[in-house]
């Protein structure tokens, strides 16, 4: 989980009190703003002050919607863990989850109830951490949550939730463990770290240590490190100091001071000679691995290394893509990057090898160009480059006040780690400062040191490794059913996108001191009590009031539609196309894929590396993407260089110029994607269920990455490539979107002069021919073996005979009941009451055609026959004896209206809703008339909607696990079982 030292910069910008630079001219005719220049004005106002018992707290005003960002970090993490005792913190991440004294069941059902959004929980080696975004009438209930557990947590644990989350926490390790390079990070901190260092031992910890802790031992824990003088809590949004002084005091004011937490001396280690090692696993590339170990986040080095990092392998034109990658073409992918923690840090440098090159010719490069790049450094413009990425880059992703990367995080994480919420500050000016002499300084002191040499090889783990796997395990994160693959299907990195954590609210009496009386540092003078017998009124609530939604016609017919906001000074571009991989061409499935990655790999007059750059010194982003219905090319540009950015994203659509290298060496690139697709338990069902639900003829019966086959992108031609630019990427196909800092007024006369003379070709635009065959689907078991997978990825399916366009709101909102949701039935049956698996649910994706529903649910392997039995009966149960109660009815529904403020938040969500509304042809005011619409259904309009279309004898499963270990349960269901082969 790499830590960008950039991420503050947005937070300035949210703050309204940036002076936006004067706007450029395009590649070179005027040098884009500098990242001094930039860096100069961040600013996020704050306040703050530290109750009596040691609470911090700081207030960030941000008056732009009616939420508030709730953040408590916890100054606790897996490094602070003694010998015998590893894995607490985690546990204890999943613990407050599950219920206080005063709140006593999952902590998700009353911020469920007030429309919460981005929220969870984390933990790792420095912190742990817990966090929601709340309506602004909610707020006292999310900090009675929140003091509750702090204060008041202990009486509410007993063994029967002990035993739960450790078979939570071992699900969790199954799943992370179960995926391609899963085993890496134990063989890492074994090899970096010395025994005894901190660092050294992974979150989730020992299973061991976990399993033979008592009840006596885990509140002991607690006691010792989860007292408010070990806490910040960060309150951003819509709320003044006053009004956060008082609330903070009636909710925390009463819970007593705990111990001081000692810190230890965290050495920074340095290996005495190169350490090589070489594991198997069942990847679909050999990757190989560089790491060092490298000073913690408030060394003066840390900032030169992360660019220094950036410029290696970070950027898109980074040194070692453009060597290794691009020119040499021995790799399909390549990363350099920082992890960045508070005593130490780690870097990693990995390149994955191209299928049929020797690998051991690929370290050599790999070696030649690090040692090259520290003993030479960056040049002036790549620094520049690097830092104006990084800063455009937190700008994209900060537009939040909570969350995973919101400015709670930055003020949060400057208290903690280096007492100072204004560290960020620090940070920029030394980004701004850096030079190629500082930054070659820094990587010449830290990389010239012995690295540790990684290659993972494809074939079958050995016993000696997984048998290191099974003490202990990865970063908690919870819950991690939300959580997106590491990778996305097109083998480029995808930031976490969780949601949810487990809370609740019921009322139970009885109190237990956070620590004992004779507890040092326990407060002196008696505290008044609030009340917490019943939980706090939540106040009035508004609906959303959705952005006036604005239209225009470019002269060439191409529709704009646009909704302001000006919250950054950024803009979101996105050109849809009536196309999607529903228009992949069957024949050569793949076509759309590798057509849509060449787009930005050479257009008008730049070639591939001159686009990247381009991108990097205006501080844009552009890329491409599609749905099943839609494909699109989107932007992010800072306001001050639109024009320019308008001018390169215009050349990415309508001048691509495939050149015949470049078709190559992406052809090679998606194949070791699809490859790496079929190593993977989720890419592997992913890529099989919709052909077995929609046939090959249909055109949603192909893989949901849309990566194609490997077939068919073998057998592209640059022929086909035009073909399907010509039939699908044409401006009688396509509509822009547009939201951010700007104006109707301003922004159609520069869409004008880049589209308003885009012609349409020739060539026939495409059709996609929606029409189901008579073949028989029946319901089965469909099992894919994946010898030594400590898990089975369950994914089934069945098609509804409702469409998109239909608007089945009534279904969405059942479905969230059933398994759409944390508290869903079946994920409270197989994860929290079962404990088989670490999450599981249901999802019936919005397409415009036929919709699907799917369930997802990786479990335990000796519980994969039961979970499908379980799951069948949970469905059956739901759709005739246990329909929707009252209690769920008026969660859910409340949850709906109440979180929609809180989910339009970003221009990027903004942009997605208007996506959202063209493509399935709702109204302009369409989400403001959800609330109402909500408000009327009821209970058995509900179960209606759910039962008159799921059928859960119906389902096709797949089931992707060990099948010497899986087979004998499945034949006990009572379905057909049939063996499939990946890929096949």
């Amino acid at each position: 989980m790499r830590r960008s030292l950039f991420r503050p910069i947005a937070a300035l910008l949210l703050a309204t009190s940036l002076t936006a630079p004067a706007p450029m001219a395009f590649l070179g005719a005027a040098e884009p703003a500098s990242v001094a220049a930039l860096v100069k004005a961040v600013d996020i106002p704050y306040d703050s002050f530290t109750l009596d018992n040691g609470l911090r707290v700081i207030v960030h005003s941000d008056r732009k919607a009616p939420v508030v960002a709730v953040s408590v970090w916890y100054h606790i993490g897996s490094k602070d863990e003694p010998a015998g005792k590893t894995g607490f913190a985690h546990l204890f991440e999943h613990l407050m989850f599950n219920g206080s004294e005063n709140a006593n069941e999952d902590f998700f059902k009353p911020l469920e109830s007030v429309g919460a959004t981005d929220l969870n929980g984390t933990t790792w080696f420095d912190r742990t951490n817990y966090f929601e975004t709340v309506p602004t009438g909610a707020l006292d209930m999310a900090l009675f949550l929140e003091s509750d557990r702090m204060g008041h947590l202990l009486g509410a644990i007993d063994k029967a939730k002990l035993d739960n989350q450790r078979g939570v926490v071992q699900n969790e390790k199954r799943q992370g463990d179960n995926e391609p390079y899963g085993l890496v990070e134990y063989a890492q901190l074994k090899a970096l770290f010395p025994e005894g260092h901190p660092y050294r031992h992974s979150t989730i910890g020992s299973m061991q240590d976990l399993d033979n802790a008592s009840l006596d031992d885990v509140k002991n824990w607690f006691r010792a490190h989860y007292g408010p003088n070990n806490a910040v809590l960060v309150l951003a949004g819509d709320l003044d100091l006053a009004t956060a002084k008082a609330k903070v005091q009636k909710w925390f004011g009463d819970i007593p001071r705990g111990p001081e937490t000692a810190r230890r001396e965290v050495s920074v280690p340095s290996l005495k000679a190169p350490v090589d090692q070489v594991m198997k696993d069942r990847v679909a590339q050999t990757r190989i691995y560089r790491n060092w170990v490298v000073p913690g986040l408030n060394d003066p080095d840390l900032i030169p290394l992360d660019l220094g990092m950036d410029v290696l392998g970070g950027l898109a034109s980074s040194r070692l893509d453009n060597a290794l990658v691009r020119k040499a073409k021995t790799a399909v992918s390549v990363t350099a990057g920082v992890q960045q923690f508070e005593k130490i840090s780690m870097v990693e440098v990995t390149a994955d090898v191209k299928p049929g090159v020797d690998a051991k010719l690929v370290a050599k490069q790999l070696d030649d160009l690090i040692a090259e790049f520290v003993k030479k450094g960056p040049t002036a413009d790549e620094v520049k480059r690097a830092a104006t990425k990084q800063v455009a880059g937190e700008i994209a992703g900060l537009e939040t006040v909570g969350g995973f990367s919101g400015k709670a995080v930055t003020l949060a994480e400057g208290a903690v780690y280096s007492n100072d919420p204004e560290k960020y500050k620090k940070d920029l000016a030394a980004a701004a400062a850096a030079t190629p002499q500082s930054i070659r300084a820094a990587l010449q002191k830290w990389l010239n040191r012995p690295a540790y040499r990684l290659v993972v090889e494809p074939g079958e783990r050995t016993d000696t490794d997984m048998a290191a796997a099974g003490g202990s395990a990865r970063e908690g994160m919870s819950p991690a059913w939300y959580r997106n693959p590491k990778y996305a299907e097109n083998g480029k990195f995808v930031a976490p996108a969780e949601a949810g954590a487990a809370m609740a609210l019921a009322m139970v009496s009885g109190q237990e001191p956070l620590v004992a009386p004779a507890s040092a540092g326990a407060t002196s003078r008696p505290l008044a009590k609030v009340d917490r017998s019943s939980p706090p009124k939540v106040e009035d609530i508004k609906d959303l009031t959705f952005p006036a939604v604005e239209r225009a016609t470019l002269s060439n017919g191409m529709q704009v539609v646009f909704a302001r906001r000006t919250t950054v000074p950024t803009v979101r571009v996105s050109v849809a196309f009536d196309a999607g991989n529903a228009a992949d061409p069957k024949a050569k499935l793949g076509t759309q894929g590798l057509m849509l990655s060449l787009l930005d790999e050479g257009a008008g007059k730049l070639d591939s590396i001159g686009i990247a750059e381009a991108q990097e010194r205006l501080g844009a982003q552009i890329s491409s993407s599609a749905t099943m219905d839609r494909t699109s090319v989107s932007m992010f540009a800072l306001k001050a260089n639109l024009a320019p950015s308008l001018d390169l994203l215009a050349d990415i659509i309508q001048r691509p110029t495939f050149a015949p290298a470049e078709i190559e060496r992406l052809r090679a690139q998606i194949l070791a994607s699809i490859s790496a697709e079929n190593a993977q338990p989720r890419g592997i069902a992913r890529r099989t269920l919709p052909i077995l639900l929609y046939g090959k003829m249909h055109p949603y019966g192909v893989p949901l990455s849309g990566s194609g086959t490997e077939e068919g992108v073998k057998a592209v031609t640059r022929a086909d490539l035009l073909a399907f630019h010509a039939s699908w990427i044409r401006p009688d196909n396509a509509k822009i979107f547009v939201t951010g800092d700007t104006t109707l007024d301003e922004l159609k006369p520069l869409l004008e002069a880049r589209f308003g003379r885009w012609a349409a070709p020739a060539a026939p635009k495409g059709e996609k021919l929606f029409a189901m065959d008579r073949m028989a689907r029946p319901a089965r078991i469909v099992l894919i073996d994946r010898p030594q997978s400590p898990q089975s990825y369950i994914m089934a399916g069945q098609l509804l005979p409702v469409k998109g366009l239909d608007d089945p709101m009534s279904l969405v909102v059942a479905n969230e009941v059933l398994g759409g949701s944390f508290l869903s039935r079946l994920n409270m049956d197989l994860r929290e009451t079962k404990g088989w698996a670490y999450g599981a649910f249901t999802q019936a994706p919005m397409l415009r055609e036929t919709m699907p529903l799917y369930l997802v649910a990786p479990v335990q392997t000796d519980k994969t026959g039961p979970s499908i039995a379980a799951a069948i009966a949970d469905m059956k149960a739901f759709l005739t004896t246990k329909g929707i109660d009252d209690e769920e009815r008026e969660r859910t529904i409340n949850n709906q209206i109440r979180s929609l403020p809180g989910s339009f938040e970003t221009s990027n969500d903004l942009l997605g809703a208007l996506l959202q509304i063209d493509s399935l042809r709702r109204p302009d005011d369409y989400y403001e008339k959800l609330p109402a619409r909500y408000r009327a259904l009821t209970a058995k309009e509900l179960d209606a909607a759910a039962r008159a279309v799921i059928r859960p004898d119906d389902f096709i499963w797949v089931v992707v696990g060990d099948a010497a270990k899986v087979e004998p349960q499945l034949k006990e269901i009572g379905l057909p079982v049939e063996r499939m082969s990946i890929g096949q």
